[in-house]
């Protein structure tokens, strides 16, 4: 990674995301739902990028799948291990980057990402390597936040406080059908989409900032950011518990996502 021009940033995001394992329980249902979308089956290759605490990985192994999973964090890749243990189901978990797969060319039949790949800094990069080691006729499939819902909307006021790196792609992006086709391009075939609800369980704006400023990687490094600057922290929280308060209805906020499925060429 000396060569890597957004070294600095994943060495960011790798301390971010550590903290994310309690988040997990809100992706497990959309997880399946994205196992279920990719048509996951038993004895299919698959590979798991961005996996997180591994549950979408999980979840297609538990279907019979021969799963791999790789994740930036080894935070996150060893709540994954004690997961597969605990489930008594085999996954191959490595330490790794999206932008440099440590995988052979068509070594897989599915790769999935659960809102993971969409933190690549160089989207055309994540798209060359996740294609590359998928097989011909292998299928595609992820989840992505789309920028004109309640995650892509966060996104974008915590980028108001902490721009991204110069070059470096919003992740919403990846929430938009029309970028999607372009990105995948030429090497695919059959894009499909669908769209579903992520529940959020909170009891308040209060509640639901807190749990975001300890465990999502960008929220967590903008609060460490604006430390030393704590009347432009206190208006960030302001901001966001008013926008959080918008959403919030029953107990819970409503987190819209897409889903992408393709098959390469």
């Amino acid at each position: 990674m000396a060569d890597d021009p957004f070294a600095q940033l994943k060495s960011v995001q790798r301390e971010g995301w550590a903290l994310f394992a309690p988040l997990e329980a809100v992706t497990t249902i959309p997880a399946a739902r994205l196992v279920k979308h990719a048509g996951v089956r038993a004895g299919q290759r698959v590979l798991d990028v961005g996996c997180g605490t591994g549950v979408a990985a999980l979840t297609a192994a538990r279907q019979g799948a021969k799963v791999c999973a790789l994740d930036l964090s080894p935070a996150l890749i060893e709540h994954g291990r004690c997961h597969a243990a605990l489930a008594q189901v085999e996954i191959d978990f490595t330490e790794g980057d999206v932008e440099a797969l440590p995988y052979e060319d068509g070594a897989f039949d599915v790769v999935l990402s659960q809102f993971g790949h969409i933190f690549a800094p160089r989207p055309e990069v994540a798209v060359a390597e996740m294609l590359r080691v998928l097989k011909p006729g292998g299928t595609i499939a992820f989840s992505t936040w789309p920028p004109e819902h309640f995650i892509g909307q966060m996104f974008a006021l915590v980028g108001k406080y902490v721009p991204p790196p110069p070059g470096a792609a919003p992740p919403p992006q990846w929430g938009d059908p029309n970028i999607v086709r372009q990105r995948l391009g030429e090497a695919v075939s059959d894009i499909r989409f669908d769209r579903d609800v992520m529940i959020y369980p909170t009891l308040s704006p209060q509640h639901y900032r807190k749990t975001f400023e300890e465990t999502a990687g960008p929220v967590v490094k903008l609060v460490a950011a604006l430390q030393d600057d704590p009347a432009r922290l206190a208006a960030f929280r302001s901001e966001l518990e008013e926008f959080l308060g918008r959403h919030l209805e029953d107990n819970l906020v409503r987190q819209h996502y897409l889903m992408t499925r393709a098959t390469k060429r």
